[in-house]
């Protein structure tokens, strides 16, 4: 196994990187991480909620921009340069979703775990501020928003 540590080599860090319009499967995420120089394994697990300023959401679509994947591999890539991870993982859904579904996951290994909760954290931020992924939401009382739209 390359790790993303050894010079020169933060793209092989990279285990699993995908729009989806299927069900996200934890375990799937879990096992394209796996190895044993990792002692530490940081999973943020995004659902869909059943409120949102304080009114209720029936549901929602994400949409994403044709670019929303390489944007995606770069995010990726750039926590892997900037952290001693072994591995990444980010892995996020489009179409519509149920409240409870799982809308996003993400997660890093390392050596240790601080490494790997400050690249996590890193990457869903850096993914929910730079990729072109777009929220339409739909309320109980029949109002809509987009989030993160242009």
């Amino acid at each position: 196994m390359v790790r993303s540590d050894q010079e020169g080599e933060p793209a092989a860090a990279l285990r699993l990187v995908d729009l989806r319009e299927t069900p996200l499967d934890v375990a799937e995420v879990v096992a394209a991480l796996d190895d044993d120089a990792s002692g530490g394994l940081t999973l943020f697990i995004g659902r869909v909620r059943d409120h949102d300023h304080g009114l209720g959401v029936r549901g929602l679509e994400y949409s994403a921009h044709p670019t929303a994947l390489e944007s995606l591999r770069r995010v990726c890539t750039e926590v892997a340069e900037e952290y001693a991870v072994h591995a990444v993982a980010a892995v996020h859904r489009v179409g519509r979703l149920a409240v409870g579904d799982i809308a996003v996951i993400v997660a890093t290994t390392s050596a240790h775990r601080g490494t790997s909760f400050d690249a996590s954290r890193s990457l869903i931020d850096s993914l929910k501020a730079e990729v072109p992924i777009w929220k339409h939401q739909e309320f109980a009382d029949g109002r809509e928003e987009w989030v993160g739209s242009p």
